[in-house]
C-alpha cells in the first residue's frame, strides 16, 4: 500500500492510495461528500486481493489539496480523475466505482473525457446529477435533516448535525460502531467550507448516461435515507443495458453494511468485462 500524488489541471494536488497486484485490473474508488479514501475500510482490502485498487481523496478531502474555489466546476472534478489515471498510466480497462457524491464526479469525468480508459462503472448509493430541479438528484431525509448544520464552523453544531445520519452509512448492526466512528471523524475533518461548496453547484449528466457504451452496475439500498433509491433507478433507466442490484432494507454504505456481498457483486461485475 502506498500514498501517491497527482496534479490536476488547475494545480490542485490529488492524493490517492494504490494497493493490490500491479497487473490487476484497475479499480478506482471515488468516495462521497465529506469522506476520504479511508471510508472504504476492509472492502478496499478485500478488493485489492484481486484488483489494482486506486482509492482517491477528492479535492478538499483527506490528504488532497484544498483550493479556495472551483468546486462548482464539473471540469475540475473530471480533471482530478483524469490526473490520477494518467499518473498511474491507466489508459484502458479501468473500472470506476463511485459512492454517493462520487457518482457525480465519475459522471463529470465521463462527460469530459469519455470512456476510452474505462471498461465499466459501478454506482453505489450514488447519483449522477446534482442541483435543484435537476432530475435524478433528489436529497434524502437524513441529508435534509443534517443541512444546514453540517456546514457550520461550530464544532458542536456540526457534530450534532452529522448525528442525523445515524446508521445510514453502516447499517443497524451493533458490530459497526468502529466503522461509524471512523466515518464520523472523516466527515468532521473535512473543512466546513468544502462541505458547503459541494452543494452549491448544478450539473445534469443525463445525456452522458444515455450515450454510455460500457457496462454499468447500479448498487443501491431501497432504504437509503441519504441518496434515495430513485436516484439509482434514474441512472439505471437512462443508461443503456445497465445492471441493477437493489438491496431490500439496506441503507447508504453498502460496502460496510454487507461487506462480503458488496465485494462479491463488484468482483462479479468486473470479472464479466
Amino acid at each position: 500500500m502506498a500514498l501517491r500524488e497527482a496534479v490536476s489541471a488547475d494545480g490542485t494536488t490529488i492524493v490517492y492510495r494504490v494497493d493490490g497486484p500491479a497487473d490487476g485490473r484497475p479499480l478506482v474508488l471515488v468516495h462521497g461528500w465529506s469522506a476520504s479514501l479511508r471510508c472504504w475500510g476492509g472492502a478496499a482490502d478485500d478488493l485489492a486481493r484481486r484488483f489494482r485498487v486506486v482509492a482517491v481523496d477528492l479535492r478538499g478531502h483527506g490528504y488532497s489539496g484544498v483550493p479556495e474555489t472551483g468546486y462548482d466546476d464539473p471540469k475540475n472534478w473530471a480533471a482530478d480523475i483524469a490526473a490520477v489515471l494518467a499518473a498511474e498510466g491507466i489508459s484502458s480497462g479501468a473500472v470506476l466505482l463511485g459512492w454517493s457524491y462520487g457518482g457525480i464526479v465519475i459522471s463529470d469525468y465521463l462527460t469530459a473525457y469519455g470512456t476510452g480508459a474505462v471498461a465499466g462503472v459501478v454506482f453505489t448509493g450514488s447519483m449522477a446529477n446534482i442541483g435543484r430541479d435537476v432530475p435524478g438528484a433528489a436529497t434524502g431525509s437524513a441529508m435534509r435533516e443534517a443541512i444546514p448544520g453540517v456546514f457550520e464552523t461550530s464544532a458542536g453544531r456540526a457534530t450534532r448535525a452529522f448525528a442525523a445520519f445515524g446508521n445510514a452509512n453502516t447499517g443497524p448492526d451493533p458490530d459497526k460502531g468502529a466503522d461509524a466512528q471512523r466515518l464520523f471523524g472523516i466527515s468532521l475533518a473535512t473543512p466546513p467550507s468544502v462541505r458547503k461548496a459541494l452543494f452549491y453547484r448544478s450539473v445534469d449528466n443525463t445525456e452522458t448516461l444515455r450515450a454510455l457504451d460500457i457496462p454499468v452496475l447500479v448498487l443501491h439500498g431501497d432504504a437509503d435515507p441519504v441518496v434515495p433509491i430513485d436516484n439509482g433507478r434514474y441512472i439505471a433507466e437512462n443508461t443503456p443495458g445497465a445492471r441493477t442490484s437493489f438491496w431490500p432494507g439496506a441503507q447508504h454504505g453498502l460496502f460496510i453494511e454487507d461487506r462480503p456481498r458488496f465485494v462479491a457483486e463488484v468482483t462479479e461485475f468486473a470479472d464479466s468485462l
